[in-house]
């Protein structure tokens, strides 16, 4: 396993030195995971960069930590308190893309926040939080993107699509890959189905027990022993969605054009927001709601020390991470480029009621990777 170089620890401790300044309960978080509720919760494309781990109990299947806010609302959830703040900081484990030399082992600090209070407010205390802490590695070429999942979503339901149709866009958007090409199949028409595909819409037709003996079948005449991932039921279950998925409507070429404009609006907060506004072409309460919330934000992020000039929205920024819900933000290096980012987080108000939990509390909360954030690094 690829490990991160160390850094030097007086710039650990100006990078850690935002967190501890925010008072919040020291996070124990536990290094194996859930594999199937963090899969079911984050999403699926999540998985290839997992390791998996076999128990020796044959428990419930699990994988090495590859984040801690699923484990501070676990923590949060379990105290019984209304509200809190967790900090950590502790190593992360993700598989390295195919041909890259990046480190599979590495550090990560963080506070996570389930809070009452203005959201805008306590988005801008975190994106300021994680600015504050990159900025403390040494590096001068730090922006902040920002984008909004919630946005979108207001969006998408002011071109009035057929409900399938809509929830299928949103659910799309953590995956810009995934977007783009829900865009393009509406130009380029539909394409000839995978081989999921086709099999999803072959035990489509079964009952879900009897899809279930097929797919089990199937895997025992190739010789497939499954370790590591869904069951044959979880699996039959996923497919049918996605079969039934197949079936909505598509976007127009007309709407794919609206959505492929609005994907590429970015720059200065305001403008950008001005520029959402005036391509969607009519009143929309959530929109204009939005608009205001993003500018009690960008007010609270320049009272907090974050340069306007560094502060960008891009309407296409999507983070992996399927559970985020409202603004997002990443603070990026030009040196290292836009697929290393030093710091990031977002709110994911809406994770606690997949779990079962009713917060009165928002949800949010930011990280930072150290290794990135000092200067002298180059991964």
């Amino acid at each position: 396993m690829r490990l991160e170089p160390p850094i030097p620890a007086n710039v650990l401790e100006a990078v850690r030195a935002p967190f501890l300044e925010s008072h919040a309960h020291f996070l124990d978080a536990p290094v194996l995971q859930p594999l199937g509720q963090l899969l079911d919760l984050a999403g699926e494309t999540l998985r290839e960069r997992l390791f998996v781990v076999q128990t020796a109990d044959a428990g419930p299947e699990a994988c090495l930590r590859t984040d801690f806010t699923l484990s501070a609302l676990t923590a949060h959830l379990a105290s019984g308190r209304p509200s809190g703040r967790y900090f950590y900081s502790g190593h992360v484990f993700r598989v390295a893309p195919a041909g890259s030399d990046r480190p599979e082992e590495f550090p990560q600090i963080g506070v996570e926040a389930f809070e009452p209070g203005e959201p805008a407010l306590a988005d801008a205390q975190m994106a300021a939080m994680a600015w504050r802490a990159a900025m403390a590695g040494g590096r001068d070429d730090l922006t902040l993107i920002m984008g909004d999942v919630g946005l979108f979503g207001a969006v998408v339901d002011a071109f009035d699509l057929a409900p399938p149709l809509a929830a299928r866009l949103k659910r799309a958007f953590s995956s810009p890959r995934k977007l783009r090409a829900e865009l393009q199949s509406a130009v380029n028409g539909d394409t000839a189905p995978t081989g999921g595909e086709r099999l999803g819409a072959l035990l489509a037709g079964l009952p879900e027990a009897e899809a279930t003996a097929v797919l089990e079948d199937i895997w025992a005449l190739a010789g497939i022993e499954p370790v590591g991932g869904r069951s044959a039921a979880e699996i039959v279950h996923r497919l049918g969605e996605r079969a039934a998925l197949a079936k909505a409507p598509r976007l127009t070429p007309a709407e794919a054009d609206l959505f492929g404009r609005f994907m590429s609006i970015s720059g200065e907060p305001e403008v950008a927001l001005s520029a959402v506004a005036d391509l969607v072409g009519k009143a929309s309460d959530a929109l204009d709601a939005g608009r205001k919330a993003w500018t009690r934000r960008v007010e609270a992020l320049a009272a907090a020390g974050v340069p306007r000039s560094a502060v960008r929205f891009s309407a296409a920024f999507g983070r992996a991470f399927g559970y985020y819900d409202g603004v997002i933000f990443e603070v990026r290096s030009e040196g290292l480029g836009a697929d290393q980012p030093v710091a990031a987080g977002g709110r994911y108000d809406s994770l606690p009621g997949k779990l079962g939990a009713s917060l009165p509390t928002g949800a949010v909360g930011c990280m930072v990777r150290p290794g990135r954030a000092w200067s002298g690094s180059r991964s």
